[in-house]
């Protein structure tokens, strides 16, 4: 009897780690299934899309890849946060095969099962009990609880997959217990709001390895400690009790680094935001914060030409910048999304030639307080885990530096490094944000 060939399917991811996740758990049940992924639309069976729906640049680029898929194969699946509402999709294509939503895992699969059956054989389908991720192998993200209770007014993302729902403590011990045993060397803890984890469970005892946890940010902490890997911090909302984890990170327990979009500095600008609007109760934890883990790095992102963002209120922003003296910080120009809450406050609107200038002069001015800050490092050994090899300069991270969105270690080395290698490397030299140094 001839073999019928494993039905193919090209996968689009876009969009924040959150989703990348997502695409994670939908291609793992497609090899589950039996299907094969291909890297070209063309001779696929069908083409998924896991969308981004944030801002209005993100549609466009999801609208893009669908464009793309209809037009090298004929049929597509769209998924993820604009699949949340379709009807921006069907106006521009009414054609695709199917449209289902964030976190919609089995509704994909029924969409794939409608277009392409699966022909799964037990025997030669494999996945691996961590399941497939689209990381490198040395780290993966570890995504704990979905949706967001904040209601800031310039986001949808509760509209898009509701609000918070947390996974219990002990089933995201089991899967991060599995990624370490799969060779994993970094786990980023990830989620709309990392440190609201377990509210909506009432923080909930969670038994695992013998050891009873609440279920919240600080004992997931304490539970992820105890791996033997690198934990890092994303998407802190500063509430109080984060102070709690300081103290763990100076214990060399999780990673000095912390990741909280802080959004802006100038009160008027985070009222409008519905963001928390004491700058200074803010410096003082910074402050306090460093007092008790000397070694910690801060990574934040601004906006910049909010509505009724005033001249002051950016001169009160680059004053902030100045004081906390972020190791890594990003920016991004305010775009208006259909359905937030901000296009409704009667603010007036920032021009864009005037959030163009915004943005460079907070870049020009973070600058500098980012390379005096990298300057520290210049002749200390610190630990690097390598993300490439290279014939003699390998390019890897150090533990404040998180794949992606913050700068590199430059690593030379008498011997050839392996990607996931953590090597002790003699910093030389900084510029303006990646480090330079020779593996010892």
């Amino acid at each position: 009897m001839p073999e019928t060939a494993a039905p193919k399917i090209s996968f689009v991811s876009l969009g924040c780690p959150k989703a990348l996740v997502d695409s994670e758990r939908i291609i793992t049940k497609l090899r589950a299934e039996g299907y094969e992924l291909t890297k070209t639309h063309a001779g696929a069976d069908v083409v998924i899309v896991n969308t981004c729906g944030f801002l209005d640049s993100a549609k466009a680029e999801s609208l893009e890849a669908i464009g793309k898929g209809l037009s090298e194969n004929g049929k597509v699946i769209v998924t993820g946060c604009m699949g949340a509402e379709p009807e921006q999709i069907r106006e521009k294509f009414p054609e695709v095969a199917a449209i289902t939503g964030p976190q919609a895992y089995e509704s994909v699969m029924q969409a794939v099962h409608e277009v392409v059956p699966p022909q799964h054989n037990p025997f030669l389908d494999l996945v691996p009990e961590q399941g497939i991720r689209l990381t490198p192998r040395h780290f993966a993200y570890l995504k704990i609880s979905e949706g967001c209770n904040n209601r800031c007014t310039f986001c949808i993302i509760p509209k898009l997959r509701g609000d918070l729902v947390s996974r219990p403590l002990a089933d995201v011990m089991r899967e991060a217990e599995k990624l370490v045993k799969a060779g994993v060397k970094e786990i980023l803890v990830i989620s709309q709001d990392t440190s609201a984890y377990g509210v909506d469970l009432k923080y909930a005892p969670s038994l695992w390895q013998d050891t009873e946890y609440r279920t919240r940010f600080l004992d997931l902490a304490k539970a992820l400690s105890t791996l033997g890997v690198w934990v890092r911090m994303h998407y802190v909302y500063p509430y109080p009790h984060v102070d709690e984890v300081i103290p763990l990170m100076a214990e060399g327990l999780i990673l000095p680094y912390l990741d909280i979009p802080f959004q802006h500095a100038a009160p008027n600008v985070l009222k409008a935001m519905r963001r928390p609007a004491h700058q200074e109760k803010t410096l003082a934890r910074i402050e306090k914060w460093r007092e008790i883990c000397p070694d910690l790095a801060i990574r934040s992102t601004f906006i910049v030409g909010f509505p009724g963002e005033t001249e002051e209120d950016f001169e009160e922003l680059l004053a902030f910048l100045t004081r906390a003296r972020l190791e890594r910080v990003g920016a991004f120009k305010y775009e208006p999304v259909r359905g937030a809450t901000a296009n409704d406050l009667g603010l007036d609107a920032v021009a864009p030639e005037i959030q163009q200038r915004r943005y460079d002069r907070f870049m020009a001015h973070q600058q500098p307080i980012s390379a005096k800050l990298l300057q520290r490092r210049v002749g200390k050994r610190i630990k690097v885990i390598i993300d490439e090899a290279g014939p003699s300069v390998a390019r890897g991270r150090s533990q404040w530096d998180a794949p992606e969105i913050d700068g590199a270690v430059y690593v030379s080395a008498r011997r050839p490094l392996r990607a996931g290698e953590i090597v002790t490397v003699k910093i030389e030299r900084a510029d303006a944000y990646d480090l330079h140094g020779v593996a010892t």
